[in-house]
């Protein structure tokens, strides 16, 4: 069964209201009829239901609640990827994949050897189109929740935000002596909160390193060879839930 989002306010009682976008996809590209199920999860809550469709207008769509799904989906670890703005589509493809091992924010941010150039009205259309990526990846990979992509921040502006996280980790590559498993080792709490932040194409300059060190983050390795910066952050999440026994 495929799966749909809704916000609180559209579920009542037994019943759930779809609307906007999705009616055109469920109505004309699946071709879904009355009577058949489908997967609508709360993106509020996080809780999701198996649904019977009842009524296909041109606006809405009504379907009754069968049964609430008991297995969560969502890890008990949550990641939050600041992410130095890449070329092309690789953020895409960042959240695309993220998404799908379990990645629950991302934040693009500007760092001093970023290419790319945003203005105000190109970020913001960025992020919505990031946005959008991030659903359709929660979509298919049935999370119980849609992870937020926020909009694009200077190095300076994440610091108060970085103070809410458990451990802060800088994936560089010049780290020699921080290993990513013995960090997350010397953390004694469940349901961790963690921002990992990874560098641009050209990597992140010893002078960024330096001031982020000052606000508690941990550079660590991801090993000898060098990855890619779209590489990267998959590779250290998909490590993260592992070693937090979040692929169990």
């Amino acid at each position: 069964m495929l799966k749909f989002f809704v916000k609180s306010e559209q579920i009542y009682e037994n019943k759930i209201i779809i609307v906007g976008k999705d009616i055109n996809h469920i109505k004309n590209v699946l071709r879904s009829q009355i009577g058949e199920k489908i997967i609508v999860g709360d993106e509020e809550t996080g809780e999701s239901y198996i649904c019977q469709i009842e009524v296909i207008e041109k606006e809405f769509l009504q379907a009754t609640i069968i049964e609430k799904l008991k297995e969560q989906r969502e890890p008990h670890t949550y990641i939050h990827i600041f992410q130095g703005l890449p070329k092309a589509d690789k953020m895409e493809q960042i959240i695309k994949k993220g998404t799908e091992i379990g990645v629950s924010e991302f934040t693009p941010i500007r760092l001093e050897r970023c290419v790319v150039k945003l203005n105000d009205k190109d970020s913001r259309n960025k992020v919505e189109r990031w946005q959008k990526v991030a659903e359709a990846a929660a979509k298919q990979c049935k999370r119980d929740k849609i992870p937020k992509v926020n909009s694009v921040y200077n190095l300076k502006n994440i610091y108060e935000i970085l103070k809410e996280y458990d451990i802060v980790l800088l994936a560089y590559e010049e780290e020699k002596k921080h290993q990513l498993k013995e960090e997350l080792k010397k953390i004694k709490k469940e349901n961790l909160k963690i921002a990992i932040i990874i560098g641009p194409e050209g990597g992140i300059t010893e002078n960024e390193v330096k001031e982020l060190e000052q606000y508690g983050t941990i550079p660590v390795t991801l090993g000898k060879r060098i990855l890619r910066t779209e590489t990267a952050p998959i590779v250290i999440a998909t490590i993260i839930l592992y070693e937090l026994g979040d692929f169990n």
